[in-house]
């Protein structure tokens, strides 16, 4: 996606290398005249070298590419990890490579559509200071923003967008789940307006955003929540428990829920309800 977005902004990508049938075959959709080549050709045919592989395989490659010697001194390296900073690169620096971190805060589909995804969004850039304008450069050409992002804390930074971002995507699964369990056929079409709306409202005014019956601290309301999730989505209580006393915190601390209303409220969170 990024040798797409590369090429879009006028580089010329030389090569590339997939391991699996899905990654070849996005490879040939997005650039569809660049040779896919093994690893060491990709590294004798370009300046800049893009490893977007899992955070987990990213330093055992790293560590393999070094003692192959099959990177340049002057070559840009850059990862596309978000967990990892430069220094998982060290293998490669020691071998005279430039080291990039380069991490996109967006999700992506493998499809063209994530080419118009990824003008305006945040890439998460640790670099050393004298590659700091490489890093920018290459992301603005992306259409994107980049972010500085300190090396000891790459781990949390990544965190941050892994809560918000993929547990999202359980929450509104299992929104989706508990209103089918009510007969609701197309519970997209029922939540995408309200979570559009709490999203939106979030981003703008943070916990003041908060509505519902937990940050007005109607106990009996939560206990019937629980009741019935507990019947019918058993899977979904310690989810719907985890939230509710997160919520209740945050309405808390912001002003939100008053102390004295709040403790029947957690009361009622304090142990999950017995399933009938």
């Amino acid at each position: 996606m990024l040798g797409a977005a590369l090429a879009r902004a006028g580089h010329h990508v030389v090569a590339g290398y997939g391991v699996s049938l899905t990654s070849r075959t996005r490879a040939g959709a997005l650039l569809p005249d660049v040779p896919l080549v093994d690893v060491p050709q990709v590294f004798a045919r370009a300046g800049l070298v893009l490893l977007a592989v899992p955070d987990d395989a990213l330093p055992a490659l790293v560590e393999g590419l070094a003692s192959t010697n099959t990177i340049r001194p002057g070559q840009l390296v850059a990862h596309t990890c978000g967990r990892y900073g430069v220094g998982v690169l060290d293998p490669a620096t020691k071998a005279g490579a430039l080291p990039l971190a380069l991490h996109p805060a967006m999700t992506f589909t493998g499809t063209s559509v994530d080419l118009q995804r990824l003008s305006g969004a945040t890439f998460g850039v640790t670099a050393p200071e004298p590659l700091w304008p490489v890093a920018e450069a290459l992301v603005v050409e992306m259409g994107a923003e980049p972010i500085r992002v300190a090396e000891e804390r790459r781990a949390l930074y990544h965190a941050a967008l892994t809560h918000g971002a993929n547990h999202l995507v359980t929450l509104v699964n299992e929104a989706m789940d508990l209103l089918r369990s009510t007969g609701v056929a197309e519970p997209d079409k029922v939540l995408a307006p309200l979570l559009s709306a709490a999203l939106d409202n979030s981003l703008r005014q943070g916990d003041d955003a908060l509505t519902g019956p937990v940050s007005r601290g109607d106990a009996g309301t939560v206990a019937s929540h629980l009741a019935e999730i507990a019947e019918f989505r058993p899977e979904s209580v310690s989810t719907y428990l985890a939230l509710a006393r997160r919520t209740a915190g945050r309405a808390l601390a912001a002003g939100r829920l008053k102390a004295s209303d709040a403790e029947a409220l957690l009361d009622v969170l304090a142990e999950p309800p017995s399933v009938p």
